[in-house]
């Protein structure tokens, strides 16, 4: 393990051990430091956030943009502070904070004994939500991650979400796809953060007037298995409790090759993503490129 190696795994074990362990209202004063602190050093990551909003809002002006951005890294720490604290929170802690609408479509797709497929974009705090399934609805579920580096930072990742009542898959090794196609035939839940393409070899969808490329096994795994394939949005206002829209099912198409038919639903599940975005763009923790125009080809996604 390298020295940069080391230093990545030691400060995320920092935060899951120390941070935990503050009085909130301190936890969110430091997140909100460290966020506007990284905010004006103006790194890669806050300079990659603007040009994305920028995509998001083509109208908005310097001045705007550097607005937002502030916004969005204090969403971003916001994000992390929550998710080193998420282990110590108690179960009534879990319940209270996550308020999503439209919960119906997910709760009447599990009694439907079909398996549920839910798919977000990276707004608010994934972590959270999945927190709030395993308590609140007493329903277990199943991930997949990025594999990491060091292996030790994933490592704790997979633990600090198997901790929160998920079963995480690495999303590497190619085994990924049939477990979760077994889990939902069994009529169980599969969650997928699925506005980013891993393997550049994803759907390519017209986002914000662009093209980009989104993964395509939420709508591969759906016309597998006959699973509901639901969208779901998250955002935070200005209280403690983060919030959140069930959207209404993509269908599968009637007509149309594999392909084709995927290629529709996954257009489907940038359009949903796309208003939850433009509604709270400071929510949307993009620090990577994602659009085409902005990747370089000989490398892929960065």
């Amino acid at each position: 393990m390298t020295v940069a190696d080391r230093l990545t795994d030691g400060l995320y074990g920092l935060g899951w051990s120390t941070v935990k362990k503050l009085p909130e209202p301190v936890a969110v004063r430091l997140g909100r430091t460290v966020a506007d602190l990284a905010w004006r050093q103006r790194g890669k990551g806050v300079r990659r956030l603007e040009s994305n909003y920028a995509r998001v809002l083509p109208d908005a002006g310097p001045e705007r943009l550097r607005e937002l951005s502030r916004a969005g890294m204090r969403s971003y720490l916001r994000y992390w502070m929550e998710s080193f604290r998420l282990p110590s929170w108690s179960e009534e802690r879990v319940r209270g904070g996550f308020a999503p609408k439209d919960v119906h479509h997910l709760t009447d797709g599990l009694a439907s004994g079909r398996g549920v497929i839910l798919a977000l974009p990276h707004l608010a705090n994934w972590d959270l939500a999945g927190a709030w399934v395993t308590t609140e609805l007493e329903t277990p579920f199943t991930t997949v991650a990025e594999r990491l580096k060091p292996e030790t930072l994933y490592d704790r990742f997979v633990a600090y979400r198997e901790g929160l009542g998920m079963e995480v898959l690495p999303h590497s090794g190619g085994s990924a796809f049939g477990t979760l196609a077994r889990r939902l035939r069994d009529g169980g839940l599969v969650c997928l953060v699925a506005d980013r393409d891993l393997s550049a070899s994803g759907v390519e969808v017209d986002f914000f007037g662009d093209t980009a490329r989104m993964p395509a096994g939420p709508a591969l795994l759906a016309q597998q298995t006959g699973a509901y394939l639901l969208p779901v949005t998250l955002w935070y206002d200005d209280s403690p409790v983060m919030r959140g829209r069930v959207h209404a099912p993509v269908d599968v198409p009637e007509s149309g090759d594999r392909a084709a038919r995927t290629s529709v639903m996954t257009q489907a599940l940038a359009d949903a993503f796309a208003t939850g975005i433009a509604d709270h763009p400071e929510d949307w923790h993009m620090l990577q490129r994602l659009w085409l125009a902005d990747l370089d080809p000989a490398k892929g996604p960065s």
